[in-house]
């Protein structure tokens, strides 16, 4: 076998074959191979996705856009499978960062995904199949195959942001393996939830999917009894030859639920009241969204090239309206509440192109990749503020008096009110219009110089423009920012099963923030902040369905802003940030019957110049110092099985502390205790049972601020009757 054929046959290794791979391997090998290991014949096809069956994934194409085992990726990633998803019953991207060490998931203000990866908060930081879906909801996992966490900056793949690190959802797809799944969950707190899955070919060169979701739910919490969402996906894969595959997808998803924003802080710990206490009025409190998501995606392989184009269309339209605990006085028996309400409008389109080669050259191998990325997204917000009515209720104001009061005092242990508000415009709210335009082109190579080294090494032009409406004014604003993001990585494997890498990468956040609504006259000056992350780790396949990482690393944040010490009125950009970690994580098959995940993280996260809200060495909101999680999942018998999951965090401060008293609330570290058992009835249905927190522990999992912390749910039970039919 040629060297060429040898170097290509490696992205068909560990049992898998990428389209890329094969239809390379075919075209520049003559159709067929034979393995020196006597590893089968491989016919050059396009190959459509399957759903993984299994805690492991030996490769991965988000991190490169290209198909490559984990094991040679200079950079930490963690997958968490459609099987460990079905064995925990998890439901929505907060489950699943439970389970990730140096991610947490922030409160945001209990109306939207969040994330916090290497002590840097975003809530736009989340792709499907590799585009962007930065818009603020709740995201569900019925129509996911796999969750993939990619730490450090990841620019030069995704694009802005991305500074800690991104979450890619792997969307189900039609295949043509037909399978029928249903699912019927309740449990504790009325929760009640149904799925489907039906994959269905019609011929070898059509296949249709649907994916569906109905749950209708309560929690814990008093009055927060109104969650209703469902869902619906549809998939169409045409396949017209070995070499061209076409794929179209629809998702309409709506969520609706009480907003809660928690409970407030009282001498620097989280408030002592009932868990269950609900501050304002929670039949005046909701979250809604409305998301509309069409994809088309084609790839073609010819000759010794391969072309995948995906466009990506949403139309997002969610909003909420909510009540918002605040200080409490230093009696500990009143504490400010306020109210608002949002809304914002979101259409994206993005389209990207990745055109895909091998070749060999001075006897290295080089899998090489050009791009091109083009997207525009519009954006409408609308902000109006809460005036309460106190006449004839006995709560005392916060100051103003008849329609304009804008806040209250309630009772800290009794602070459920019903008091009439209006929600219109203050003088300070938001009633705005953007519109932002992307383009950008990038470059990627990775090269195998010998079997023991390999490189990485790629370059991204962003070209970020945004321009910022005020409808309440004649204000307009505009910026552009042009982002260079370049990575690097070596990658030595002393045998075929260990790599040991280093690596390093940049990633930028352009000065109007995560969600580009921040753009002011002062803001519009700004330079992006620049993300710059160093990194050396050891990846080692213990055995082909074991595999354990570990890294450590260096997270600089700098050009934040900070206030000119010598001109208050003046911003200057010398305030920065750092954070410090190593990791460690083993997932897999351990053997037939005992499937694992585990990991720990530790970090150091503080702010190493005083930006606009944090003095030199305060510690980074929400950055537990240490974190680990383990989840166990043991086949007793064939038709009986268990499962056992920890997590353990250290204490955290919900807020960054700005120097200025009161220091920031505490929210104290915790054990938590899962539990599951699996009871095969029949060949295709199978009955389980998980248990939260089994030891009952009273634990706060996350704030948004000082006085906006949520509690964990005590003990509760979860029943899944799946069927396969």
């Amino acid at each position: 076998m040629s060297d060429t054929c040898r170097s290509v046959r490696r992205f068909c290794r560990n049992g898998q074959t990428h389209y890329v791979a094969v239809a390379i391997f075919g075209a520049l090998c003559g159709g067929l191979a034979a393995a020196e290991d006597g590893e089968p014949k491989i016919m050059p096809k396009v190959t459509v996705k399957d759903d993984v069956t299994s805690y492991g994934v030996s490769e991965v194409s988000s991190a490169t856009k290209t198909s490559t085992p984990i094991r040679d990726v200079p950079q930490s990633i963690i997958v968490v499978t459609s099987e460990q998803i079905q064995d925990q019953q998890m439901l929505s991207i907060g489950d699943v960062v439970r389970y990730l060490p140096g991610i947490t998931a922030p409160q945001g203000e209990n109306n939207r995904d969040q994330i916090i990866v290497r002590g840097n908060n975003s809530s736009a930081d989340f792709f499907r199949d590799g585009v962007r879906d930065d818009v603020q909801y709740y995201r569900d996992l019925y129509n996911v195959e796999r969750v993939e966490a990619l730490k450090g900056p990841n620019a030069m793949i995704f694009g802005r942001g991305g500074g800690g690190g991104v979450l890619n959802r792997v969307m189900k797809e039609a295949n043509f393996n037909a399978s029928q799944r249903a699912t019927l969950v309740g449990g504790s707190y009325s929760d009640k939830r149904a799925t489907v899955d039906v994959n269905q070919p019609f011929s070898d060169m059509i296949a249709v999917r649907l994916d569906a979701m109905y749950e209708m739910s309560d929690t814990f919490r008093s009055g927060v009894d109104d969650l209703k969402r469902y869902g619906i996906n549809p998939t169409l894969t045409i396949q017209t030859d070995d070499h061209t595959k076409v794929t179209l997808g629809y998702e309409y998803f709506r969520d609706y639920r009480t907003a809660d924003r928690g409970i407030p802080s009282f001498q620097r710990l989280p408030v002592d009241v009932d868990i269950a206490t609900f501050y304002g009025s929670p039949d005046n409190s909701y979250v809604r969204a409305r998301v509309n998501i069409a994809s088309a995606t084609i790839e073609h392989s010819f000759g010794n090239f391969s072309l995948r184009n995906r466009t990506l269309y949403g139309d997002y339209d969610r909003g909420y309206q909510n009540y918002v605990p605040g200080v409490v006085d230093a009696t500990g028996a009143n504490a400010l509440l306020t109210a608002y309400n949002n809304a914002t409008k979101r259409k994206n389109i993005f389209n990207q192109t990745d055109l895909t080669f091998a070749f060999d050259t001075a006897g290295a191998t080089h899998t090489f990749l050009v791009g091109a990325e083009f997207g525009r997204q519009t954006t409408d917000n609308f902000r109006n503020t809460g005036f309460f009515n106190t006449a004839g209720t006995g709560f005392a104001s916060c100051g103003g008096a008849g329609a304009n009061i804008t806040c209250i005092l309630v009772p800290v242990s009794n602070p459920t009110i019903g008091i009439p508000v209006t929600f219109r415009q203050a003088a300070t709210d938001a009633d705005n219009h953007l519109a932002t335009k992307i383009s950008a082109t990038y470059l990627q190579d990775q090269i195998e110089l010998t079997r023991q080294w390999q490189l990485i090494a790629g370059l991204r032009f962003d070209r970020f423009d945004l321009d910022y409406q005020d409808n309440r004014s004649t204000l307009a604003l505009d910026r552009t920012d042009n982002l260079v993001s370049p990575r690097a990585g070596v990658v030595f494997k002393p045998v075929e099963a260990i790599s040991l890498y280093g690596s390093y990468s940049v990633s930028y956040l352009p000065s109007s923030g995560d969600q580009f609504s921040s753009l002011t006259a002062i803001t519009e000056q700004v330079k992006p902040e620049k993300f710059t992350n160093y990194e050396v780790g050891v990846k080692w396949d213990i055995r082909p369905d074991v595999a354990m990482t570990a890294a450590v690393y260096q997270l600089d944040r700098t050009n934040t802003r900070a206030v000119d010490p010598l001109n208050p009125t003046r911003i200057v950009q010398t305030g920065s940030q750092r954070t410090q970690g190593a990791e460690l994580g083993v997932t897999g098959n351990v053997t037939s019957a005992w499937r694992i995940a585990a990991g720990y993280a530790y970090q150091d996260a503080a702010v190493t110049s005083a930006t606009a809200a944090a003095r030199v060495g305060a510690v980074v909101a929400q950055v537990p110092r240490n974190s680990f999680s383990l989840w166990n999942m043991y086949q007793i018998v064939p038709k009986v099985g268990v499962g056992l999951g920890v997590i353990r965090r250290s204490d955290m401060f919900a807020a960054t502390d700005s120097g200025v008293p009161p220091a920031p609330t505490i929210l104290p570290g915790y054990t938590r205790v899962d539990a599951a058992a699996f009871f095969t009835l029949t060949d295709k249905i199978r009955l389980q049972v998980n248990i939260e927190n089994v030891l009952d522990k009273k634990y706060y999992v996350n704030a948004d601020n000082n006085n906006n912390i949520s509690p964990g749910s005590p003990r509760a039970f979860h029943i899944g009757l799946a069927a396969s039919l």
